[in-house]
């Protein structure tokens, strides 16, 4: 596996593939990340994961500088897995001005949920990737592969690459999970051992949710699409917030969205739906979402 630091050691590294396989990845990497770059690499003709935690997505009060980065590990795991390029850069090598031109999502998928709780995040994120794909598809077409767990940003991701025109394939592969359901994230290791048995619930809350909010649809009937809908929809929401609460969790969001545009479910319509929480258990926030 070859390591660049820089985007001349990058592009020298990637100067004859014509179909890169890219994984960007803040490291601390775990199963889920494995099976990214699994996945990735039959897609193209070089598999490139890039590690790099990024400050522009990161709130002052959020965990940057505490952030878990196990560079070694990850190149243990990478190099056992069969990846032909790891991009690690420092600040100074991505940014090596300050970033004061950022890629600046639509408000409509970008302020709701996760960007309603964590204000500019998905600017960071939309920034460093657009900065990312530059670095890594400079010499043409390729494909770049990302978690379901983050359903709202590789949603975001695709509409980037389709309104920028970019020749970049976005492949999303489905949440890893432990045994017991919890989504995999790099966070869980912030949990203690009494947190992390309890921090199943969230998956078991989103659940319970969308089954109930595919009973209620099933039941709108003539009333689908109506105030008495919105409002029954919203008051199975409230319920699965406040079960959490009693649980002794602080969510954020519980909700049922349209998989397409995250706008809120047409009890009127029969179509791909897609339950997402965030929730945080102690001190820790984690996330998690289920197709329906």
């Amino acid at each position: 596996m070859h390591i660049a630091r820089t985007l001349s050691e990058l592009r020298a590294a990637l100067a004859t593939s014509e179909r890169p396989a890219f994984v960007p990845s803040m490291g601390n990497l775990h199963a889920g990340h494995l099976a990214l770059v699994r996945q990735a690499k039959p897609l193209g003709d070089t598999a490139v994961v890039s590690i790099f935690v990024n400050r522009l997505q990161f709130l002052p009060h959020e965990d940057f500088d505490s952030y878990p980065r196990t560079f070694e590990s990850d190149c243990a795991q990478l190099e056992a897995l069969g990846c032909d390029v790891l991009f690690a850069p420092t600040e100074t090598d991505l940014y090596p001005q300050a970033q004061t031109f950022k890629v600046q999502p639509d408000p409509a998928l970008a302020n709701i949920l996760e960007g309603e709780f964590r204000p500019g995040f998905f600017t960071g994120v939309c920034t460093v990737v657009m900065k990312l794909f530059s670095c890594v598809f400079s010499g043409g077409k390729g494909v770049a592969v990302f978690g379901q767990k983050d359903f709202q940003q590789q949603l975001i991701l695709r509409h980037m690459v389709r309104q920028f025109a970019l020749p970049i394939e976005i492949v999303t592969v489905p949440t890893s999970r432990a045994a017991d359901g919890l989504a995999l994230s790099s966070r869980n290791m912030y949990l203690s051992d009494s947190e992390r048995a309890q921090a199943v619930q969230l998956s078991a809350a989103l659940k319970d949710l969308v089954a109930k909010a595919l009973e209620l649809a099933a039941k709108g009937g003539s009333h689908a699409g109506s105030l008495e809908g919105h409002w029954d929809m919203t008051a199975l929401e409230s319920q699965a917030l406040e079960g959490l609460r009693s649980l002794g969790w602080q969510p954020d969001y519980l909700t049922v969205r349209r998989q397409a545009d995250l706008s809120p479910m047409d009890l009127s319509r029969h179509e791909p739906l897609v339950a997402l929480g965030a929730a945080r258990l102690g001190k820790t926030r984690l996330i998690d979402n289920l197709l329906a």
